[in-house]
Protein backbone atom coordinates (compact mmCIF):
# COMPACT_ATOMS: atom_id res chain seq x y z
CA UNK A 1 0.00 0.00 0.00
CA UNK A 2 1.47 3.83 -0.79
CA UNK A 3 1.25 5.62 1.95
CA UNK A 4 2.17 8.79 -0.06
CA UNK A 5 -1.03 8.51 -1.84
CA UNK A 6 -3.11 9.02 1.01
CA UNK A 7 -5.14 12.33 1.89
CA UNK A 8 -4.94 13.19 4.89
CA UNK A 9 -8.30 15.31 5.05
CA UNK A 10 -10.46 11.96 3.68
CA UNK A 11 -8.64 9.63 5.84
CA UNK A 12 -9.50 12.48 9.11
CA UNK A 13 -12.33 13.10 7.91
CA UNK A 14 -13.80 9.26 6.97
CA UNK A 15 -12.03 8.48 10.78
CA UNK A 16 -14.02 10.63 12.64
CA UNK A 17 -17.27 9.47 11.45
CA UNK A 18 -16.27 6.13 12.33
CA UNK A 19 -15.16 7.13 15.77
CA UNK A 20 -18.24 9.28 16.52
CA UNK A 21 -20.38 5.67 15.56
CA UNK A 22 -18.82 3.59 17.72
CA UNK A 23 -18.55 5.78 20.74
CA UNK A 24 -22.43 6.25 20.04
CA UNK A 25 -23.11 2.71 19.96
CA UNK A 26 -20.77 2.18 23.29
CA UNK A 27 -22.84 5.42 25.48
CA UNK A 28 -26.77 3.90 24.35
CA UNK A 29 -25.17 0.11 25.07
CA UNK A 30 -25.22 1.53 28.49
CA UNK A 31 -29.09 2.24 28.67
CA UNK A 32 -30.05 -0.60 26.86
CA UNK A 33 -31.25 -2.73 29.70
CA UNK A 34 -34.26 -4.70 28.71
CA UNK A 35 -35.19 -6.86 25.81
CA UNK A 36 -37.78 -4.13 24.64
CA UNK A 37 -34.84 -1.55 24.43
CA UNK A 38 -32.68 -4.51 22.58
CA UNK A 39 -35.46 -5.05 19.60
CA UNK A 40 -37.83 -2.11 19.77
CA UNK A 41 -36.05 0.97 21.41
CA UNK A 42 -38.39 0.38 24.59
CA UNK A 43 -41.32 2.02 21.88
CA UNK A 44 -40.47 5.70 22.69
CA UNK A 45 -39.01 7.09 19.96
CA UNK A 46 -40.38 10.54 19.25
CA UNK A 47 -41.17 11.09 15.29
CA UNK A 48 -38.74 13.66 14.29
CA UNK A 49 -35.79 11.39 15.79
CA UNK A 50 -37.07 8.29 13.62
CA UNK A 51 -38.22 9.87 11.04
CA UNK A 52 -34.60 10.69 10.74
CA UNK A 53 -33.51 7.25 11.58
CA UNK A 54 -35.74 5.38 9.25
CA UNK A 55 -34.30 7.51 6.59
CA UNK A 56 -30.69 7.20 8.20
CA UNK A 57 -30.88 3.71 7.14
CA UNK A 58 -33.16 3.50 4.12
CA UNK A 59 -30.59 5.81 2.59
CA UNK A 60 -28.24 3.48 1.82
CA UNK A 61 -24.74 2.96 0.08
CA UNK A 62 -26.98 2.22 -3.11
CA UNK A 63 -28.81 5.86 -2.25
CA UNK A 64 -25.29 7.69 -1.52
CA UNK A 65 -23.41 6.07 -4.09
CA UNK A 66 -25.04 3.91 -6.39
CA UNK A 67 -27.58 5.97 -8.04
CA UNK A 68 -25.25 8.61 -9.15
CA UNK A 69 -23.09 5.62 -10.31
CA UNK A 70 -26.03 4.57 -12.06
CA UNK A 71 -27.05 7.53 -13.70
CA UNK A 72 -23.58 7.84 -15.05
CA UNK A 73 -23.57 4.50 -16.26
CA UNK A 74 -27.09 4.04 -17.78
CA UNK A 75 -27.94 7.48 -18.25
CA UNK A 76 -31.99 8.59 -17.56
CA UNK A 77 -33.06 5.20 -17.42
CA UNK A 78 -31.81 4.64 -13.82
CA UNK A 79 -33.45 7.93 -12.34
CA UNK A 80 -36.67 5.41 -11.78
CA UNK A 81 -34.42 4.14 -8.64
CA UNK A 82 -34.86 7.42 -6.43
CA UNK A 83 -38.38 8.39 -7.96
CA UNK A 84 -39.16 4.66 -6.54
CA UNK A 85 -37.52 4.64 -3.53
CA UNK A 86 -39.52 7.70 -2.40
CA UNK A 87 -43.09 6.57 -3.76
CA UNK A 88 -42.89 3.36 -1.81
CA UNK A 89 -43.43 5.21 1.19
CA UNK A 90 -46.71 6.64 -0.36
CA UNK A 91 -47.33 3.18 -0.30
CA UNK A 92 -46.23 2.19 2.97
CA UNK A 93 -48.56 5.49 4.60
CA UNK A 94 -51.54 4.86 2.87
CA UNK A 95 -51.59 1.11 3.57
CA UNK A 96 -49.29 -0.51 5.89
CA UNK A 97 -47.75 2.09 8.52
CA UNK A 98 -50.44 2.65 10.89
CA UNK A 99 -52.39 -1.19 11.28
CA UNK A 100 -48.66 -2.76 11.70
CA UNK A 101 -48.15 -0.21 14.69
CA UNK A 102 -51.62 -0.76 15.92
CA UNK A 103 -50.86 -4.72 15.98
CA UNK A 104 -47.68 -4.01 18.37
CA UNK A 105 -46.14 -6.82 17.30
CA UNK A 106 -42.13 -6.93 17.22
CA UNK A 107 -41.34 -7.70 13.78
CA UNK A 108 -42.88 -9.44 10.89
CA UNK A 109 -42.49 -12.81 12.21
CA UNK A 110 -44.59 -12.01 14.90
CA UNK A 111 -46.93 -10.16 13.04
CA UNK A 112 -47.55 -13.55 11.15
CA UNK A 113 -47.66 -15.57 13.98
CA UNK A 114 -50.30 -12.89 15.61
CA UNK A 115 -52.37 -12.52 12.56
CA UNK A 116 -53.24 -16.36 12.31
CA UNK A 117 -52.39 -17.94 15.21
CA UNK A 118 -49.86 -20.29 14.01
CA UNK A 119 -46.18 -20.54 15.51
CA UNK A 120 -46.00 -22.83 12.13
CA UNK A 121 -46.37 -19.71 10.00
CA UNK A 122 -43.60 -17.50 12.32
CA UNK A 123 -41.45 -20.13 10.92
CA UNK A 124 -41.83 -19.63 7.46
CA UNK A 125 -42.03 -15.81 7.93
CA UNK A 126 -38.46 -15.90 9.66
CA UNK A 127 -37.00 -17.16 6.52
CA UNK A 128 -37.33 -14.09 4.21
CA UNK A 129 -35.70 -11.73 6.99
CA UNK A 130 -32.68 -13.43 6.44
CA UNK A 131 -32.93 -13.88 2.57
CA UNK A 132 -33.85 -10.14 2.03
CA UNK A 133 -31.40 -9.02 4.86
CA UNK A 134 -27.99 -10.68 3.14
CA UNK A 135 -28.97 -10.27 -0.41
CA UNK A 136 -29.42 -6.35 1.05
CA UNK A 137 -26.05 -6.39 3.05
CA UNK A 138 -24.14 -7.34 0.11
CA UNK A 139 -24.39 -3.98 -1.70
CA UNK A 140 -23.58 -2.17 1.63
CA UNK A 141 -20.46 -4.73 1.85
CA UNK A 142 -19.13 -3.50 -1.75
CA UNK A 143 -19.77 0.35 -0.62
CA UNK A 144 -17.46 -0.54 2.41
CA UNK A 145 -14.74 -1.67 -0.33
CA UNK A 146 -14.48 0.49 -2.56
CA UNK A 147 -14.80 3.55 -0.21
CA UNK A 148 -11.70 2.27 1.72
CA UNK A 149 -9.97 0.81 -1.45
CA UNK A 150 -10.39 4.41 -2.56
CA UNK A 151 -9.52 6.40 0.99
CA UNK A 152 -6.60 3.99 1.35
CA UNK A 153 -4.95 3.49 -2.21
CA UNK A 154 -3.85 -0.30 -3.04
CA UNK A 155 -6.07 -1.70 -0.20
CA UNK A 156 -7.39 -5.07 -1.22
CA UNK A 157 -11.19 -4.38 -1.81
CA UNK A 158 -11.85 -7.30 0.36
CA UNK A 159 -10.13 -5.72 3.64
CA UNK A 160 -12.47 -3.03 3.35
CA UNK A 161 -15.42 -5.12 3.82
CA UNK A 162 -13.83 -6.99 6.56
CA UNK A 163 -12.81 -3.96 8.56
CA UNK A 164 -16.13 -1.96 8.39
CA UNK A 165 -18.36 -5.11 8.81
CA UNK A 166 -16.32 -5.63 12.17
CA UNK A 167 -16.92 -2.21 13.28
CA UNK A 168 -20.46 -2.36 12.12
CA UNK A 169 -21.45 -6.07 13.92
CA UNK A 170 -19.69 -4.66 16.99
CA UNK A 171 -21.88 -1.72 17.02
CA UNK A 172 -24.82 -3.58 16.77
CA UNK A 173 -23.78 -6.82 19.51
CA UNK A 174 -23.08 -4.06 21.80
CA UNK A 175 -26.40 -2.11 21.66
CA UNK A 176 -29.25 -3.34 20.00
CA UNK A 177 -32.14 -1.45 18.36
CA UNK A 178 -31.67 1.08 21.32
CA UNK A 179 -28.15 1.84 20.33
CA UNK A 180 -28.48 2.13 16.57
CA UNK A 181 -31.73 4.66 16.68
CA UNK A 182 -29.41 7.56 17.73
CA UNK A 183 -26.77 6.74 15.53
CA UNK A 184 -28.95 6.52 12.31
CA UNK A 185 -30.62 9.80 12.96
CA UNK A 186 -27.28 11.61 13.32
CA UNK A 187 -26.32 9.85 10.09
CA UNK A 188 -29.09 11.14 7.80
CA UNK A 189 -28.18 14.42 8.54
CA UNK A 190 -24.09 13.56 8.29
CA UNK A 191 -25.58 12.26 4.81
CA UNK A 192 -27.29 15.35 3.95
CA UNK A 193 -24.67 17.93 4.24
CA UNK A 194 -21.84 15.48 2.64
CA UNK A 195 -24.31 14.90 -0.63
CA UNK A 196 -25.43 18.25 -0.85
CA UNK A 197 -22.66 20.45 0.15
CA UNK A 198 -20.16 19.31 -2.82
CA UNK A 199 -22.59 19.76 -5.49
CA UNK A 200 -23.72 23.43 -4.49
CA UNK A 201 -19.72 24.32 -4.72
CA UNK A 202 -19.14 22.22 -8.16
CA UNK A 203 -22.09 23.74 -9.17
CA UNK A 204 -20.64 26.87 -9.09
CA UNK A 205 -17.56 26.29 -10.77
CA UNK A 206 -18.81 23.87 -13.31
CA UNK A 207 -21.96 25.72 -14.46
CA UNK A 208 -25.59 24.98 -13.20
CA UNK A 209 -27.14 21.70 -13.77
CA UNK A 210 -28.97 22.22 -16.96
CA UNK A 211 -25.78 23.50 -18.43
CA UNK A 212 -24.07 20.49 -18.03
CA UNK A 213 -26.91 18.23 -18.77
CA UNK A 214 -26.76 20.09 -22.27
CA UNK A 215 -23.58 18.95 -23.10
CA UNK A 216 -24.57 15.41 -23.65
CA UNK A 217 -27.79 16.59 -25.79
CA UNK A 218 -26.39 15.72 -29.14
CA UNK A 219 -29.17 17.50 -31.09
CA UNK A 220 -28.55 21.05 -29.34
CA UNK A 221 -28.25 23.77 -32.16
CA UNK A 222 -23.64 23.66 -32.76
CA UNK A 223 -23.75 27.07 -30.60
CA UNK A 224 -24.58 25.42 -28.01
CA UNK A 225 -23.84 22.20 -28.26
CA UNK A 226 -19.85 22.10 -27.66
CA UNK A 227 -18.98 25.94 -27.74
CA UNK A 228 -20.67 26.64 -24.67
CA UNK A 229 -19.69 24.51 -21.89
CA UNK A 230 -20.22 24.29 -18.70
CA UNK A 231 -18.66 27.37 -16.40
CA UNK A 232 -15.20 27.47 -18.42
CA UNK A 233 -14.62 23.83 -18.23
CA UNK A 234 -15.17 21.58 -21.68
CA UNK A 235 -16.63 18.33 -21.60
CA UNK A 236 -14.15 15.64 -21.58
CA UNK A 237 -14.10 12.85 -24.40
CA UNK A 238 -16.07 9.77 -23.79
CA UNK A 239 -14.52 6.39 -24.07
CA UNK A 240 -15.72 3.90 -26.01
CA UNK A 241 -17.23 1.77 -23.25
CA UNK A 242 -19.56 5.13 -22.52
CA UNK A 243 -23.46 4.93 -23.95
CA UNK A 244 -23.35 7.36 -26.68
CA UNK A 245 -25.28 10.63 -25.76
CA UNK A 246 -29.01 9.87 -27.71
CA UNK A 247 -29.13 6.74 -25.95
CA UNK A 248 -28.03 8.16 -22.58
CA UNK A 249 -30.54 10.52 -22.66
CA UNK A 250 -33.23 8.58 -23.66
CA UNK A 251 -35.89 7.17 -21.00
CA UNK A 252 -35.49 3.54 -22.43
CA UNK A 253 -31.22 3.48 -21.99
CA UNK A 254 -28.64 1.09 -21.54
CA UNK A 255 -30.30 -0.37 -18.56
CA UNK A 256 -33.44 -1.76 -19.91
CA UNK A 257 -32.09 -2.37 -22.98
CA UNK A 258 -29.34 -4.39 -21.94
CA UNK A 259 -31.02 -7.62 -22.75
CA UNK A 260 -32.62 -7.14 -26.15
CA UNK A 261 -28.83 -5.58 -27.32
CA UNK A 262 -27.20 -8.58 -26.16
CA UNK A 263 -29.73 -10.43 -28.54
CA UNK A 264 -28.76 -8.07 -31.22
CA UNK A 265 -32.35 -6.56 -31.57
CA UNK A 266 -33.41 -3.19 -33.06
CA UNK A 267 -34.44 -0.20 -31.01
CA UNK A 268 -38.20 -0.62 -32.43
CA UNK A 269 -38.22 -4.39 -31.54
CA UNK A 270 -36.98 -3.82 -28.03
CA UNK A 271 -39.33 -1.63 -27.01
CA UNK A 272 -41.63 -3.73 -25.68
CA UNK A 273 -39.17 -5.46 -23.29
CA UNK A 274 -37.55 -2.02 -21.65
CA UNK A 275 -41.43 -1.26 -21.37
CA UNK A 276 -41.33 -5.18 -19.31
CA UNK A 277 -38.69 -4.06 -17.50
CA UNK A 278 -39.40 -0.57 -16.69
CA UNK A 279 -42.43 -1.83 -15.18
CA UNK A 280 -41.08 -4.56 -13.44
CA UNK A 281 -38.21 -2.48 -11.43
CA UNK A 282 -41.40 0.46 -10.64
CA UNK A 283 -43.61 -2.80 -8.87
CA UNK A 284 -40.30 -4.24 -6.84
CA UNK A 285 -38.60 -0.90 -5.85
CA UNK A 286 -42.28 0.54 -4.77
CA UNK A 287 -43.79 -2.21 -3.31
CA UNK A 288 -40.54 -4.12 -2.15
CA UNK A 289 -39.89 -0.70 0.12
CA UNK A 290 -43.50 -1.40 1.78
CA UNK A 291 -41.95 -4.93 2.53
CA UNK A 292 -38.63 -4.02 3.66
CA UNK A 293 -37.90 -6.24 7.33
CA UNK A 294 -35.45 -3.64 8.80
CA UNK A 295 -37.69 -0.20 7.95
CA UNK A 296 -40.85 -2.11 9.02
CA UNK A 297 -39.57 -2.90 12.44
CA UNK A 298 -38.51 0.61 12.88
CA UNK A 299 -42.43 1.49 13.11
CA UNK A 300 -42.72 -0.70 15.86
CA UNK A 301 -40.47 1.91 18.18
CA UNK A 302 -43.35 4.44 17.83
CA UNK A 303 -45.46 5.24 20.36
CA UNK A 304 -48.43 4.56 18.03
CA UNK A 305 -50.31 4.49 14.99
CA UNK A 306 -51.07 8.04 14.29
CA UNK A 307 -46.64 8.48 15.15
CA UNK A 308 -45.94 5.89 12.78
CA UNK A 309 -48.31 7.43 10.24
CA UNK A 310 -46.41 10.79 10.60
CA UNK A 311 -43.71 9.26 10.28
CA UNK A 312 -43.97 7.70 7.08
CA UNK A 313 -44.60 11.12 5.97
CA UNK A 314 -41.72 12.78 7.44
CA UNK A 315 -39.73 10.09 6.42
CA UNK A 316 -41.04 10.94 2.41
CA UNK A 317 -39.85 14.57 2.83
CA UNK A 318 -36.73 14.05 4.39
CA UNK A 319 -35.50 11.22 1.37
CA UNK A 320 -37.51 12.84 -1.24
CA UNK A 321 -34.90 16.15 -0.92
CA UNK A 322 -31.89 13.63 -0.43
CA UNK A 323 -32.50 12.33 -3.66
CA UNK A 324 -32.16 15.60 -5.52
CA UNK A 325 -28.74 15.17 -5.58
CA UNK A 326 -27.23 11.79 -6.27
CA UNK A 327 -28.52 12.25 -10.24
CA UNK A 328 -26.37 15.72 -10.27
CA UNK A 329 -22.91 14.01 -9.38
CA UNK A 330 -23.94 11.39 -12.57
CA UNK A 331 -24.24 14.17 -15.08
CA UNK A 332 -21.18 15.90 -13.69
CA UNK A 333 -19.14 12.67 -13.46
CA UNK A 334 -19.98 11.92 -17.34
CA UNK A 335 -18.65 15.21 -18.53
CA UNK A 336 -15.86 15.83 -16.12
CA UNK A 337 -14.71 12.33 -15.17
CA UNK A 338 -15.44 10.04 -18.37
CA UNK A 339 -12.51 7.84 -17.40
CA UNK A 340 -14.79 5.99 -14.45
CA UNK A 341 -16.20 4.32 -17.67
CA UNK A 342 -12.95 2.06 -18.64
CA UNK A 343 -12.60 1.07 -14.61
CA UNK A 344 -14.48 -1.88 -13.20
CA UNK A 345 -15.43 -3.26 -9.90
CA UNK A 346 -14.51 -0.94 -7.08
CA UNK A 347 -12.81 1.54 -9.51
CA UNK A 348 -15.55 2.17 -11.74
CA UNK A 349 -18.48 4.57 -11.97
CA UNK A 350 -19.71 3.36 -8.27
CA UNK A 351 -17.35 6.06 -7.12
CA UNK A 352 -18.15 8.86 -8.58
CA UNK A 353 -19.13 10.18 -5.61
CA UNK A 354 -16.19 9.90 -4.23
CA UNK A 355 -13.59 11.21 -6.78
CA UNK A 356 -15.85 14.08 -7.75
CA UNK A 357 -14.69 16.57 -5.48
CA UNK A 358 -10.93 16.19 -6.50
CA UNK A 359 -11.82 17.88 -9.77
CA UNK A 360 -11.25 21.01 -7.89
CA UNK A 361 -7.32 20.09 -8.30
CA UNK A 362 -5.90 17.50 -6.07
CA UNK A 363 -3.54 20.03 -4.32
CA UNK A 364 -6.85 22.20 -3.23
CA UNK A 365 -7.51 21.86 0.23
CA UNK A 366 -11.53 22.91 -1.03
CA UNK A 367 -10.81 19.67 -2.95
CA UNK A 368 -9.33 17.56 -0.34
CA UNK A 369 -12.26 18.45 2.32
CA UNK A 370 -15.15 18.01 0.01
CA UNK A 371 -13.96 14.83 -1.09
CA UNK A 372 -12.99 14.26 3.10
CA UNK A 373 -16.76 14.66 3.63
CA UNK A 374 -17.89 12.56 0.84
CA UNK A 375 -16.10 9.66 2.34
CA UNK A 376 -17.44 10.61 5.31
CA UNK A 377 -20.81 10.56 4.20
CA UNK A 378 -20.50 7.21 2.40
CA UNK A 379 -19.12 5.81 5.74
CA UNK A 380 -22.30 6.97 7.33
CA UNK A 381 -24.64 5.34 4.22
CA UNK A 382 -23.27 1.60 4.59
CA UNK A 383 -22.92 2.02 8.39
CA UNK A 384 -26.30 3.01 9.22
CA UNK A 385 -27.87 0.42 6.72
CA UNK A 386 -25.63 -2.36 7.49
CA UNK A 387 -26.44 -1.30 11.37
CA UNK A 388 -30.23 -1.66 10.78
CA UNK A 389 -30.23 -5.05 8.37
CA UNK A 390 -27.99 -6.63 11.18
CA UNK A 391 -30.56 -5.96 13.85
CA UNK A 392 -33.59 -6.94 11.90
CA UNK A 393 -31.29 -10.72 11.04
CA UNK A 394 -30.15 -10.69 14.12
CA UNK A 395 -33.95 -10.13 15.93
CA UNK A 396 -35.33 -12.87 13.99
CA UNK A 397 -32.41 -15.18 14.99
CA UNK A 398 -32.49 -14.11 18.50
CA UNK A 399 -36.19 -13.65 19.04
CA UNK A 400 -38.08 -15.70 16.62
CA UNK A 401 -35.87 -18.65 16.21
CA UNK A 402 -34.04 -18.65 19.41
CA UNK A 403 -36.62 -17.22 21.91
CA UNK A 404 -40.25 -18.30 19.96
CA UNK A 405 -39.09 -21.82 18.24
CA UNK A 406 -36.11 -23.39 19.95
CA UNK A 407 -36.18 -22.22 23.53
CA UNK A 408 -39.64 -20.80 24.37
CA UNK A 409 -38.84 -20.54 27.58
CA UNK A 410 -35.74 -18.99 27.59
CA UNK A 411 -35.39 -15.58 29.88
CA UNK A 412 -34.95 -12.29 28.36
CA UNK A 413 -31.33 -11.89 29.85
CA UNK A 414 -31.03 -15.28 27.61
CA UNK A 415 -32.45 -13.70 24.42
CA UNK A 416 -30.12 -10.71 25.00
CA UNK A 417 -26.92 -12.77 24.91
CA UNK A 418 -28.18 -14.74 21.87
CA UNK A 419 -29.15 -11.15 20.44
CA UNK A 420 -24.92 -11.09 20.88
CA UNK A 421 -23.75 -14.10 19.61
CA UNK A 422 -26.12 -14.00 16.51
CA UNK A 423 -25.10 -10.84 15.62
CA UNK A 424 -21.41 -11.99 15.27
CA UNK A 425 -22.51 -14.97 13.15
CA UNK A 426 -24.60 -12.65 10.77
CA UNK A 427 -22.38 -9.98 10.41
CA UNK A 428 -19.35 -12.70 9.71
CA UNK A 429 -21.93 -14.18 6.88
CA UNK A 430 -22.34 -10.72 5.60
CA UNK A 431 -18.71 -9.90 4.53
CA UNK A 432 -17.73 -13.28 3.67
CA UNK A 433 -21.44 -12.63 0.91
CA UNK A 434 -19.67 -9.08 0.45
CA UNK A 435 -16.18 -10.09 -0.93
CA UNK A 436 -17.57 -11.88 -3.57
CA UNK A 437 -19.79 -9.20 -5.03
CA UNK A 438 -16.98 -6.56 -6.84
CA UNK A 439 -17.62 -6.40 -10.28
CA UNK A 440 -22.10 -6.31 -9.61
CA UNK A 441 -23.25 -2.63 -9.58
CA UNK A 442 -24.71 -1.45 -5.71
CA UNK A 443 -27.77 0.23 -6.99
CA UNK A 444 -28.55 -3.56 -9.37
CA UNK A 445 -28.07 -5.91 -6.50
CA UNK A 446 -30.77 -3.57 -3.91
CA UNK A 447 -33.22 -3.63 -6.56
CA UNK A 448 -32.48 -7.10 -6.51
CA UNK A 449 -33.48 -7.20 -2.83
CA UNK A 450 -36.26 -4.81 -3.29
CA UNK A 451 -37.75 -7.63 -5.70
CA UNK A 452 -37.77 -10.39 -3.08
CA UNK A 453 -39.30 -8.10 -0.66
CA UNK A 454 -42.08 -6.87 -2.85
CA UNK A 455 -42.77 -10.94 -3.88
CA UNK A 456 -43.08 -12.32 -0.31
CA UNK A 457 -43.29 -9.52 2.42
CA UNK A 458 -45.54 -6.80 1.06
CA UNK A 459 -48.39 -9.41 -0.20
CA UNK A 460 -48.75 -10.56 2.83
CA UNK A 461 -48.67 -7.66 5.23
CA UNK A 462 -51.07 -5.54 2.54
CA UNK A 463 -53.43 -8.96 2.41
CA UNK A 464 -53.31 -9.62 5.68
CA UNK A 465 -53.94 -6.11 7.17
CA UNK A 466 -57.00 -5.35 4.58
CA UNK A 467 -58.63 -8.71 3.71
CA UNK A 468 -60.63 -10.24 6.43
CA UNK A 469 -61.57 -13.76 4.22
CA UNK A 470 -57.67 -14.42 4.07
CA UNK A 471 -56.62 -17.57 5.90
CA UNK A 472 -53.18 -19.12 7.19
CA UNK A 473 -52.67 -21.66 4.25
CA UNK A 474 -53.57 -18.85 1.97
CA UNK A 475 -50.98 -16.46 3.32
CA UNK A 476 -47.95 -19.15 4.02
CA UNK A 477 -48.49 -20.59 0.23
CA UNK A 478 -48.39 -16.54 -1.59
CA UNK A 479 -45.53 -15.96 0.25
CA UNK A 480 -43.23 -19.09 -0.13
CA UNK A 481 -44.74 -18.96 -3.98
CA UNK A 482 -44.22 -15.23 -4.88
CA UNK A 483 -40.61 -15.15 -2.17
CA UNK A 484 -38.39 -18.35 -3.86
CA UNK A 485 -39.89 -17.73 -7.08
CA UNK A 486 -38.34 -13.72 -6.99
CA UNK A 487 -35.07 -15.70 -4.60
CA UNK A 488 -34.46 -18.26 -7.86
CA UNK A 489 -34.77 -15.77 -10.56
CA UNK A 490 -32.46 -13.17 -8.75
CA UNK A 491 -29.56 -15.79 -7.32
CA UNK A 492 -29.55 -17.07 -10.81
CA UNK A 493 -29.04 -14.25 -13.10
CA UNK A 494 -26.93 -12.67 -10.39
CA UNK A 495 -24.53 -16.09 -10.31
CA UNK A 496 -24.71 -15.72 -14.13
CA UNK A 497 -23.62 -12.08 -14.16
CA UNK A 498 -20.48 -12.74 -11.56
CA UNK A 499 -19.32 -15.89 -13.87
CA UNK A 500 -19.59 -13.85 -17.12
CA UNK A 501 -17.85 -10.90 -15.34
CA UNK A 502 -15.07 -12.79 -14.15
CA UNK A 503 -14.37 -14.61 -17.46
CA UNK A 504 -14.44 -11.32 -18.89
CA UNK A 505 -11.77 -9.73 -16.79
CA UNK A 506 -9.58 -13.02 -16.58
CA UNK A 507 -9.56 -13.19 -20.54
CA UNK A 508 -9.01 -8.79 -20.93
CA UNK A 509 -6.05 -9.69 -18.71
CA UNK A 510 -4.93 -12.85 -20.74
CA UNK A 511 -5.09 -10.58 -23.57
CA UNK A 512 -7.33 -13.65 -25.07
CA UNK A 513 -11.15 -13.50 -25.97
CA UNK A 514 -13.93 -14.65 -24.09
CA UNK A 515 -15.95 -16.99 -25.04
CA UNK A 516 -19.91 -17.16 -23.53
CA UNK A 517 -21.10 -20.09 -21.34
CA UNK A 518 -24.17 -22.20 -21.63
CA UNK A 519 -26.17 -20.12 -19.50
CA UNK A 520 -24.89 -16.37 -21.29
CA UNK A 521 -25.60 -17.85 -24.94
CA UNK A 522 -28.84 -18.80 -23.55
CA UNK A 523 -29.78 -15.41 -22.22
CA UNK A 524 -28.32 -13.93 -25.03
CA UNK A 525 -31.32 -15.75 -27.32
CA UNK A 526 -34.13 -15.51 -24.82
CA UNK A 527 -33.97 -11.81 -24.01
CA UNK A 528 -37.23 -11.74 -22.71
CA UNK A 529 -36.72 -14.28 -19.92
CA UNK A 530 -32.90 -12.82 -19.09
CA UNK A 531 -35.75 -9.76 -18.10
CA UNK A 532 -38.33 -11.52 -16.28
CA UNK A 533 -35.58 -13.50 -14.31
CA UNK A 534 -33.49 -10.52 -13.94
CA UNK A 535 -36.32 -8.04 -12.85
CA UNK A 536 -39.25 -10.97 -11.74
CA UNK A 537 -41.86 -8.48 -9.76
CA UNK A 538 -43.87 -8.10 -12.82
CA UNK A 539 -44.74 -11.68 -12.58
CA UNK A 540 -43.89 -12.87 -9.14
CA UNK A 541 -46.24 -10.14 -6.46
CA UNK A 542 -49.38 -11.12 -8.53
CA UNK A 543 -48.66 -14.75 -8.45
CA UNK A 544 -48.48 -14.55 -4.91
CA UNK A 545 -50.88 -12.29 -4.42
CA UNK A 546 -53.59 -14.67 -6.23
CA UNK A 547 -51.94 -17.62 -4.74
CA UNK A 548 -53.09 -15.97 -1.61
CA UNK A 549 -56.90 -15.21 -3.18
CA UNK A 550 -57.12 -19.13 -4.31
CA UNK A 551 -56.03 -21.08 -1.15
CA UNK A 552 -57.58 -18.99 1.10
CA UNK A 553 -60.63 -19.28 -0.31
CA UNK A 554 -59.87 -23.05 -0.82
CA UNK A 555 -59.87 -23.55 2.78
CA UNK A 556 -62.62 -20.82 3.33
CA UNK A 557 -63.18 -22.69 6.73
CA UNK A 558 -60.16 -21.77 8.74
CA UNK A 559 -60.20 -18.14 8.64
CA UNK A 560 -59.13 -17.56 12.53
CA UNK A 561 -62.01 -17.12 14.63
CA UNK A 562 -61.22 -13.67 15.75
CA UNK A 563 -60.14 -11.90 12.40
CA UNK A 564 -63.08 -9.55 12.57
CA UNK A 565 -61.47 -8.54 16.22
CA UNK A 566 -58.04 -8.58 15.05
CA UNK A 567 -59.21 -6.32 12.00
CA UNK A 568 -61.16 -3.96 14.23
CA UNK A 569 -57.33 -3.72 15.98
CA UNK A 570 -55.64 -3.53 12.77
CA UNK A 571 -57.95 -0.16 11.23
CA UNK A 572 -59.91 1.06 14.31
CA UNK A 573 -58.47 4.38 16.14
CA UNK A 574 -56.36 3.96 19.25
CA UNK A 575 -58.62 6.46 21.18
CA UNK A 576 -61.02 3.50 21.35
CA UNK A 577 -58.52 1.12 23.55
CA UNK A 578 -58.83 -1.58 21.43
CA UNK A 579 -55.13 -2.20 20.52
CA UNK A 580 -52.96 -4.70 22.49
CA UNK A 581 -49.58 -5.21 22.91
CA UNK A 582 -49.32 -8.59 20.72
CA UNK A 583 -46.40 -9.59 22.72
CA UNK A 584 -47.79 -9.00 26.39
CA UNK A 585 -51.37 -10.73 24.87
CA UNK A 586 -49.52 -14.22 24.17
CA UNK A 587 -47.39 -14.30 26.99
CA UNK A 588 -50.65 -13.67 29.31
CA UNK A 589 -52.26 -16.72 27.15
CA UNK A 590 -49.01 -18.89 28.54
CA UNK A 591 -47.59 -19.43 24.40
Amino acid sequence: MDFSQINPWILALSSITVVITIWMGFRSAKTSKSASDFFVAGRSVSVGWNASAISGEYLSAASFMGIAGMVMSAGYDALWYPVCYACGYLFLLLFIAGPLRRFGAYTIPDFAEGRFDSPLFRRIAVCFVLFIGFFYTMPQMKGAGVTLSYILPGLPYWVGVVVVGAVITLNVALGGMKGITLVQAVQYWIKMFAISLPIFVLLSVYGGYGKNLSLNDAAAPPAIERSVDAGEHARKPLPEKAPKDEQWLEPFGPLTTKAAKAAGLSQEESRPLSLIYTYSLIIALVCGTAGLPHILVRFYTNPDGVAAKKTTMWVMILIGIFYVFPPVFGVLGRNFMPELYNATGSKGPDKVVLELPTLLGKGNILGSVLSGITCAGAFAAFMSTFSGLLVSMTSAVAHDIYGRMLKPDSTPAQRMRMFKIAAIVVGGLAMLLGTQVELLDINFMVGQAFAIAAASYFPLLFMSAWWRGMTMRGAATGMLGGGILALACVTLTSVSDIIAKNGQAAALKAGTTWSPNALSIFWQENPLLRILAEQPAIWTVPTAILLMIIVSKATRSQVPSDARMKMLVLHAPEALGLKQEYIQEQQGHGH
